[in-house]
């Protein structure tokens, strides 16, 4: 669609950003990377100790409800880092007040109400524009350019591995962690960056067959979960994702198996190129592990190219890389997985709006 607000050139693009909990140090950090082309002006958490040493840290202005915020501000885009059930309330709430909405994944926990942000932002013209940080990864950025030449041949199988520990402490250090309606379990919250790998990747998902279970944690949600993938393609894959690794976080994996190539991108965030074996060989294959990296902690490092792409497309200079439509993809994923494992039965894909 077309956007009628004017592309932001003249001056430095003002964010502001709501939730200033445990993912917004990553925004702040990757913003102060961009302080030559943006700045952030305001900021918003009903916790008053969050937002005191947030406002601290970023010298922006401190609201404590979202609506005062945008009563005042003058942000261009607002930033949801709040729990993943508030994103979609707070996008459209976002949307009309005619700014643009980045909003962290999931970008809801509801197919309707993702369905809901993308109507609310097109109809105010806005962008509306979800994380998906992990694509920016230099492993998965040379995984992507092998897929797009053919490197692979026919793809057969692919496998994502997310073994990572949340302790029990993790989900009672806040009221709305393993809750269904506020935050999702192992697939949509720790996994769904994972789950954005199948469609972004390998293309389009025929159908979904998964299994959960809250196997030691006392939350409401699964703490590990199992999704058997079929895509439009053929290819056959399958999603393993547990919380009770011991004794810390083992790896953040995908493996692609396909008729002329074998690749196995491993780490504890998809951070290392660890198998990387194709029949038509090319000379940057020899120093292909090169871009390996240690990432500080599970997001890993995309934060700052995200940003890049964000600046860009609000300068007019370019088009958003994961907008709302983008985000849906994985959403969609997640519910026909939860619906799946509910009822029984495979899902077949797209789902019914």
């Amino acid at each position: 669609m077309q956007y009628k607000k004017p592309p932001i050139r003249s001056r430095k693009i003002r964010f502001a950003l709501v939730g200033c909990g445990r993912i917004s140090k990553n925004h702040f950090e990757a913003l102060s990377a961009h302080a030559k082309d943006a700045e952030i002006v305001s900021i918003c958490d009903t916790d008053h100790k969050a937002l005191e040493e947030a406002a601290s840290q970023t010298q922006a202005h401190p609201y404590t409800k979202l609506s005062d915020m945008l009563a005042h501000t003058n942000a261009d885009i607002v930033v949801l880092t709040t729990p993943s059930g508030l994103h979609s309330q707070q996008a459209i709430e976002v949307a009309q007040s005619s700014r643009h909405v980045l909003t962290e994944k999931p970008m809801a926990t509801m197919w309707y109400d993702g369905l809901r942000m993308v109507k609310a932002c097109d109809d105010a013209s806005v962008q509306l524009f979800v994380v998906k940080q992990n694509r920016f990864n230099p492993p998965l950025q040379h995984l992507k350019k092998a897929i797009e030449e053919n490197r692979f041949g026919k793809i057969y199988m692919v496998t994502i591995n997310v073994f990572w520990t949340r302790p029990q402490a993790y989900y009672d250090s806040a009221k709305w962690r393993g809750t269904r309606e506020m935050d999702g379990g192992a697939f949509m919250n720790q996994a769904s960056h994972y789950i954005d790998l199948l469609t972004w990747l390998i293309g389009p998902v025929e159908s979904i067959q998964a299994f959960t279970g809250t196997l030691a944690r006392h939350i409401e949600v699964e703490d590990t979960g199992v999704m058997n993938v079929k895509w439009c393609s053929g290819a056959l894959g399958s999603v393993n994702v547990t919380m009770l690794t011991y004794p810390k976080n083992l790896e953040g994996s995908i493996t692609i198996l396909g008729e002329q190539g074998t690749v196995r991108i491993g780490g504890v965030a998809v951070n290392e190129i660890q198998i990387w074996d194709f029949a038509n060989k090319k000379p940057e294959d020899e120093t292909i592990q090169q871009t390996n990296y240690s990432p500080t902690n599970v997001y890993g490092s995309g934060h700052i190219r995200y940003y890049e792409n964000v600046i860009q497309v609000l300068r007019g200079e370019g088009s958003p890389l994961t907008d709302g439509r983008e985000g849906l993809k994985s959403l969609e994923i997640l519910c026909a997985a939860y619906q799946s494992a509910r009822e029984d039965r495979r899902i077949p894909l797209p789902m019914d709006a």
